[in-house]
């Protein structure tokens, strides 16, 4: 009999454990386009190059749709409810390409499977993405590889760049996801100038 009752009591135990769970208020995620536009009274130039557009890739820890952040002890923290609303390499990669095409430097700026014949080939990675809550910036890197191909000595590295950008996040605490998505889209458009840049002096 005593054995049953304590039968008994765990079941009951587990039945209000599960009914805890179900209960749980559901939060919905927020969730952010990394989409950052090129400037629309820069610059445009006239390209007569192709540019073939290969794709981004992220550095381990980079790949998560959440947003993240660097506490001042260097620990990583992520927002479980709040994301971008895709992967921010792929996210990265788009961003990049419609400002290429926004600066007018290349004749046409190709995708990996076309048959058009491409002048050079860029090649890039998102290194950072992130809001430093020590320094109170948000932070955006990318790296590329410009390859030229020759018809004597195939492709060749015409030049690499590694660019990075800060913008200053509000000194709120704790910082809301809204200006976080907002300093890190506002970070990546500075690398994205930068890397027009690099660009123009080799299109």
């Amino acid at each position: 009999m005593t054995r049953r009752r304590g039968w008994l009591l765990a079941g009951a135990g587990l039945g209000l454990g599960a009914c805890s769970v179900v209960n749980q208020d559901y939060v919905e995620p927020r969730r952010y386009p990394l989409s950052p536009e090129r400037p629309a009274g820069a610059v445009r130039r006239a390209g007569t190059r192709t540019l073939l557009m290969r794709l981004t890739g992220a550095t381990p820890g980079v790949g998560s749709k959440l947003l993240r952040s660097v506490r001042p002890d260097g620990t990583e923290a992520s927002e479980y409810y709040a994301e971008w609303t895709a992967p921010p390499a792929e996210a990265a990669e788009e961003a990049l390409r419609r400002w290429i095409v926004a600066s007018g430097m290349f004749a046409g700026v190709l995708a990996p499977g076309s048959r058009g014949s491409a002048d050079l080939i860029l090649e890039s990675e998102l290194v950072a993405l992130h809001v430093d809550l020590g320094r109170g910036v948000a932070v955006a890197a990318m790296t590329a590889v410009l390859l030229r191909e020759t018809s004597q000595f195939g492709t060749r590295v015409a030049a690499q760049f590694s660019e990075r950008a800060t913008v200053p996040v509000p000194p709120d605490r704790p910082l809301g996801p809204d200006a976080q998505a907002a300093g890190m889209a506002a970070a990546l458009a500075g690398v994205l100038g930068r890397l027009e840049a690099d660009l123009a002096r080799h299109a």
